[in-house]
This record gives C-alpha cells, sequence and structure tokens, in this order.
C-alpha cells in the first residue's frame, strides 16, 4: 500500500501542477528557500546571494559618496609626504628662462637726435632647476621655505652668449637721472670724475656679461657706501641674484585652516611681513599671491580672477580668467594679463606713481625695489602699451602670440599646466645737461631686454596623475558604480527567480519517482514491474509515457508469472511494497 500512496501523491502534486496550484511545504520560509535545495543547505546560492549584496551596496556608496574629491583633496593640501608636498618641493618640470637684449645698431646717431635702432637678439635660454630648501610648517597651517635656484645655460636653445652687445649704460644713466636732485656744483663733480674715468652712454658687453653680471665701479661704489637696506649688488647684472639660496623666506597657506582652499597657494608673509616694503599703499603693498607653483582650484573658489607674485616685478599682478581650454588631454582654464594690468587709468595702479612720474598706459613704475634705477616694466616690444612709445623706436613689433602673459590652470586642482610670464624691462632716463658725458642723451624711455619665465610641458608622471585624478577617474567611476549597482542587482534577482523555480516544481513526479527509485536502490532493493502497468521513465531533459508494447501471437497466448521480489532489508518501505 506504500508504494500505492506515493502514486496518489504523485498525482496530486502533478494535478497541482497543471492547474497551477502551487505546492505548500511545511517549514518552507523565503530565506530557507534562497539559501537551501530541499532539505540541504546550498552554500554556493548563499555565497553567490553575499556576492550579489556587497556589490550592489558597494555600488550605492560609490555612486553617492564624492570619495574621488575627498581623496583628490587630502592629498591637495600642502602637508607632509602629500602628492602636492612632493611636487610642490621640488617640482621637476622644465621651468625655462628665456632672455632677448636690444642691441643699438645706431649709438652716434641717437645722441644727434636719430630713432634709436633696435634688434632683438636672443632667446638666451637658461634652464631653472628648482627646490624649496629650510622647509617649515606651522600651526596656522602655512609653511616657511626659501628657494634654492641654478641657472644652466641651454646651448642648443640659445645663441652664442658671447655675441657682444650695445645697450644704454645702465649704472652711469641711473647716477645721472638721479642727480636732478643735486646742487650744481656737485653735479659738475660729477661730471669731472666720469669724464676722467671716460664713462660713455653706451656700453657694449657679452650677453653673458649683461644676464649675470660685470665689473663696474659705479656699482662697486653703491655697493660700499649705500644704506644696507638699499644696497646693490656687487656686480652690474640683468639676471644677477638669481643663483643659489635665494635670501628672501616666503611662508604660503596649505589649503587648510579657516580659509582653506581659498587661500591655497598664496603668500601669507615676505620676509616675516604681511606686505610689500617698496610700496606704501594698498592694494600696490599686498602679497596675497601665488608664487606659480599652486592656484587656489577654481571649482571651489568660483573666482574669474587669481593672483602672481613675481619678485623681478616687484609687484602682485592680476589675471583673469578667458575661457576653458584642452592642454594634452587635460582640462585647463585659460588666464590672461589683462590690459590695463600696467599703469594707465586703473585705479588699483595709482599707488605705484612716485611724485615724479605721470601714469601711463601699459608703463609700471618699479624703481623703488631696484636700488632707486628708474627701471619701468612693461609688455615685451610695448604690447599693448601707450603707442608713443613704440613710435619713439624703430625694431619694435608687438605681437600677442610671443609677448603677451597667460597660464592655464586646471580647475579642480589649481595646478597650472602651462604658463608664461612676459615682461620688458625699460630704463626712464632724464637729460642732464650739466653733466658732460651724458650731456646729449635726450629724455627717452630706452627698452633694455624682455625675458620670459614659465613651464610649457609638464612631466610624464606629473601629467598622467592630473590625467588619471581630474579625467580618467570621473569619466570610470560613475561607469564602476552604476555597473556594480546592476551587476549585484541582476544576480540577487537571477538567485532568487532560481530558487523560486526549484520550490515551486520541486513536486515534479519524475523526479519523485526517481528520487524513491534512488533510495531502494540505496538500500539494496531491486524492483521489477510487469504487466500491463504504465510508468513514467525520465529520458534526458524531457518524459516519455511508455506502455507494454502489443505482442501479436498467430498461436496461442502465452501466460507470464510475475516474479517475487528479492529483499535485502526489512524496512517499512520494503513490507509495503506490492507482491505477486
Amino acid at each position: 500500500m506504500g508504494l500505492h500512496k506515493n502514486y496518489l501523491k504523485v498525482g496530486q502534486n502533478a494535478g497541482n501542477q497543471i492547474f497551477g496550484i502551487p505546492r505548500v511545504t511545511r517549514g518552507s520560509t523565503p530565506l530557507s528557500m534562497l539559501i537551501s535545495y530541499g532539505a540541504k543547505f546550498n552554500s554556493n546560492r548563499c555565497a553567490v546571494i553575499v556576492f550579489g549584496i556587497i556589490t550592489l551596496i558597494a555600488g550605492v556608496i560609490l555612486a553617492s559618496v564624492p570619495w574621488l574629491n575627498y581623496f583628490i583633496l587630502k592629498n591637495l593640501r600642502l602637508w607632509n609626504d602629500t602628492l602636492s608636498f612632493h611636487y610642490w618641493q621640488r617640482p621637476g618640470v622644465i621651468r625655462l628662462t628665456k632672455v632677448y637684449i636690444f642691441n643699438v645698431t645706431n649709438p652716434e646717431g641717437f645722441l644727434n637726435g636719430e630713432k634709436p635702432k633696435l634688434v632683438e637678439v636672443g632667446p638666451f635660454v637658461y634652464r631653472e632647476d628648482m627646490e624649496k630648501v629650510n622647509i617649515k610648517f606651522y600651526d596656522n597651517y602655512t609653511v616657511s621655505y626659501q628657494h634654492n635656484k641654478i641657472l644652466q645655460f641651454v646651448p642648443e636653445l640659445s645663441v652664442d652668449q658671447n655675441l657682444r652687445i650695445t645697450t644704454a649704460n645702465i649704472p652711469l644713466l641711473t647716477l645721472t637721472t638721479q642727480s636732478k636732485h643735486l646742487t650744481f656744483l656737485m653735479k659738475k663733480g660729477i661730471s669731472f670724475a666720469l669724464t676722467a674715468a671716460q664713462y660713455k652712454p653706451f656700453v657694449s658687453k657679452t650677453a653673458d656679461e649683461l644676464v649675470f653680471g660685470y665689473d663696474d665701479t659705479l656699482v662697486a661704489l653703491a655697493h660700499r657706501f649705500y644704506p644696507r637696506n638699499k644696497r646693490p649688488l656687487e656686480q652690474m647684472g640683468l639676471l644677477n641674484g638669481r643663483n643659489g639660496t635665494l635670501s628672501e623666506i616666503s611662508t604660503i597657506n596649505t589649503g587648510m585652516g579657516e580659509d582653506g582652499m581659498h587661500k591655497f597657494g598664496y603668500l601669507d608673509r615676505l620676509n616675516g611681513m604681511d606686505r610689500l616694503p617698496h610700496w606704501r599703499h594698498k592694494p600696490c603693498n599686498n602679497i596675497s599671491a601665488s608664487e606659480g607653483s599652486f592656484f587656489p582650484p577654481r571649482d571651489i573658489t568660483n573666482s574669474d580672477r587669481v593672483y602672481v607674485y613675481d619678485k623681478d616685478l616687484c609687484r602682485v599682478i592680476p589675471l583673469d580668467y578667458i575661457k576653458p581650454v584642452v592642454k594634452d588631454g587635460i582640462n585647463a582654464d585659460l588666464y590672461m594679463l589683462p590690459r590695463d594690468a600696467y599703469g594707465g587709468s586703473n585705479k588699483d595702479n595709482q599707488c605705484f606713481n612716485e611724485e615724479d612720474y605721470a601714469a601711463e598706459d601699459g608703463l609700471q613704475n618699479i624703481s623703488p625695489c631696484q636700488y632707486g634705477a628708474p627701471v619701468y616694466i612693461s609688455n615685451p616690444h610695448f604690447y599693448e602699451s601707450n603707442t608713443k612709445f613704440l613710435d619713439e623706436v624703430e625694431g619694435l613689433k608687438p605681437n600677442r602670440d610671443l609677448h603677451e602673459t597667460y597660464f592655464k590652470i586646471q580647475p579642480q586642482l589649481g595646478v597650472p599646466v602651462e604658463g608664461k610670464v612676459r615682461v620688458q624691462l625699460n630704463l626712464r632716463v632724464e637729460r642732464a645737461p650739466a653733466i658732460k658725458c651724458v650731456e646729449n642723451f635726450r629724455d627717452f624711455l630706452f627698452p633694455i631686454m624682455w625675458l620670459e619665465e614659465g613651464i610649457s610641458e609638464l612631466t610624464p608622471p606629473i601629467r598622467r596623475w592630473i590625467y588619471l585624478g581630474t579625467v580618467f577617474a570621473p569619466a570610470a567611476i560613475p561607469l564602476l558604480s552604476y555597473g556594480m549597482v546592476v551587476g549585484g542587482a541582476f544576480v540577487i534577482i537571477f538567485v532568487f527567480i532560481q530558487a523560486y523555480k526549484n520550490f515551486v516544481f520541486a513536486s515534479d513526479p519524475t523526479i519523485e519517482i526517481l528520487e524513491m527509485g534512488r533510495r531502494s536502490l540505496r538500500r539494496g532493493s531491486s524492483l521489477l514491474i510487469t504487466g500491463p502497468h504504465k510508468i513514467l521513465v525520465h529520458q534526458r531533459d524531457h518524459y516519455h509515457l511508455l506502455k507494454e508494447p502489443k505482442v501479436h501471437h498467430t498461436h496461442t497466448n502465452h501466460h507470464v508469472k510475475p516474479m517475487k521480489t528479492i529483499n535485502s532489508s526489512s524496512s517499512n518501505d520494503d513490507e509495503d511494497s506490492p507482491s505477486s
């Protein structure tokens, strides 16, 4: 009777499947349905479920938490062992200084009233190897340092540095211009001394001497007798004093504290002072500017103006945002020097004007930080300056692409990927008729030289880091996070569907018959069924209803006796087995 009951149970389950009635299993729960197969714990399915849940949660966290910005800001702040510190302490970028000197081809003609004929000679290119030394961090989130610079001549990019160039005699013309404040007798005494020493208003020197210094008696005397705070160097040189460790101590903001990234990279102190000593009033004495390594990121500040401090310019210069650009596949913002940055009607420049100086468009007085020499800066070739300066000379040709100052700054990091500061040094000479050797030198703004400082390319390691953090990662992380969300959800849904199928269709009658057969075989029983019974046989992936074939006899019918079941076990299932 036991097998008969099982047949009835199987038939009932089959009918329930046919009519769509779900099977009800005692003790089954959704959790057990997911992590087990029948009464057995399915470790593989459980592992897949855990993997799907972890992937889904990780994807949601990646998509909702701006961890990339946190990582960038953490390493961007200037502190020990951050990525930005190593880049800032020893940049490793190729920083070039290009010097162009104006050769005067008609010095005698100029003294006789002609326009000076100028020929630009250069470039004389110097590679600047720079590192920051004597670094000290402070509790107010600032760091102080000194620059250690070495300028190395690059002959393959330069013209011959031994080429002789004729230019204005800066020490002599500085002295004669300042002599206007002296008495007549003192002027005559100076005139006699200069004439006896055979001083002339123009000198012929090699480019190397003009750049890094040559001996001059007037400079040596000034170095010996001038007050310490106004004392020039021992030699006369346009870039003299740039090699070695500079005496200037700079203190900048690290990007932490109250101001955060809004003052990142900007100067906080210069030689212990919070202003420039050369100018009496604001904003001329302001030092809140970058020294060129870092700028406050525009993505944080939303400001369209940044500031740069250059010791040679003796001031802070503004740079205005123009447009977004791309440099070597990296997004950057283009900043350029405003047209009214030097002199003119700009109210911010009025505090640069001394008593004996009238503001001129495109011209900036920097004599207080040049030991009193009447030196003025402008854009090279008087680009965007008052046109009268250009009309008074021959040989200058302003060109925007060659003569404008600009920076390309990555807006998320505040790191310049390219930048050029271009400035021209001019000597403003006033006539001194009481001094014989320069009595024919008329009032004139004389162009001396112009230089270009900056970087054109980042080193490959720095460029890769910037590209990875600002281009690749922002594009890859959303794809990764959304892919993890979709993938994790798909894994969980797939496992649930498979578990539901196993749960619903677990009452397949064929499976139950085969399971009973396996149990009987394990107990050492053999079930032989003969006669006209119909059974279901599982064959691969589908089922066939098999019948005993009809045998056509031509003579007599043979009766077949059923065989007895040979039992090797005394279980209850065997007792219920049918017998003949």
